[in-house]
């Protein structure tokens, strides 16, 4: 390595630590900014998407510059730029996703705060205005009734006296129901005798038309052969 060449690498190297220190102590001052407060949970939604989104543009661009690095000629100082303008960004980011966090936990901690204190609130006036009311006048006691008599008695002198009219007419009800029996039974016997009497007659009509039948086929027999019917 020529003399040249030496001093013109060590002139290169001096001026890349420069360059990269200006750059870190930049950086450095823009991170120690402080971040703009929170006002609305809403707000504070937006926030965390937005730095959800922006790491995944820092890290592309880091990417980016961590391949270019590789074509310069002081490669390790590229790189090591490229780290540090990567972590000084990503702390940006979590500096912005603190304090949206923060004011989140203090809001839910505020809402829960105000919401036991309204019911505190409403819990006091609820027993302050049950203790204002008078008490209760008491209630007059109203005279038992006299009992009442029974009606025992009345119900089974009524029953004895149907028991002894159904018993005082037992005898009239048997006779007319003995009567009833018998035209009943005389009834029924005068209708199986006309029974019979149809299907005597009946069957003599039968018989009577069967002989009839037998001799007209006796007679249409005999003219047919000749020969005079027996």
């Amino acid at each position: 390595m020529t003399p040249a060449h030496s001093i013109l690498r060590r002139a290169g190297a001096v001026l890349a630590a420069g360059l990269l220190a200006a750059c870190a102590s930049q950086q450095q001052a823009q991170v120690s900014t402080a971040v703009a407060p929170t006002t609305s949970v809403a707000q504070a939604d937006e926030r965390l998407a937005a730095v959800a989104a922006e790491r995944a543009a820092i890290e592309a661009r880091y990417a980016a510059r961590e391949a270019a690095c590789y074509d310069k000629f002081f490669v390790n100082s590229c790189l090591d730029e490229a780290k540090e303008r990567r972590r000084v960004a990503l702390a940006a980011q979590r500096a912005i996703e603190v304090e949206a966090e923060y004011f989140k936990r203090k809001h839910t901690v505020e809402e829960r705060d105000k919401a036991i204190a309204e019911a505190e609130a409403k819990y006091q006036a609820e027993e302050a205005a049950t203790n204002a009311q008078p008490a209760p006048a008491p209630k007059a006691i109203a005279p038992v009734p006299p009992p009442r008599r029974s009606s025992v008695p009345d119900r089974i002198a009524r029953r004895n006296a149907r028991a002894a009219q159904e018993a005082a007419a037992e005898p009239a009800n048997a006779a007319a129901r003995a009567a009833n029996v018998a035209a009943f039974e005389e009834r029924r016997r005068k209708s199986e005798e006309r029974q019979r009497e149809v299907a005597q007659r009946k069957a003599d009509r039968a018989a009577k038309r069967a002989a009839q039948q037998a001799e007209k086929e006796k007679a249409a027999a005999a003219e047919k052969t000749g020969v005079p019917a027996r």
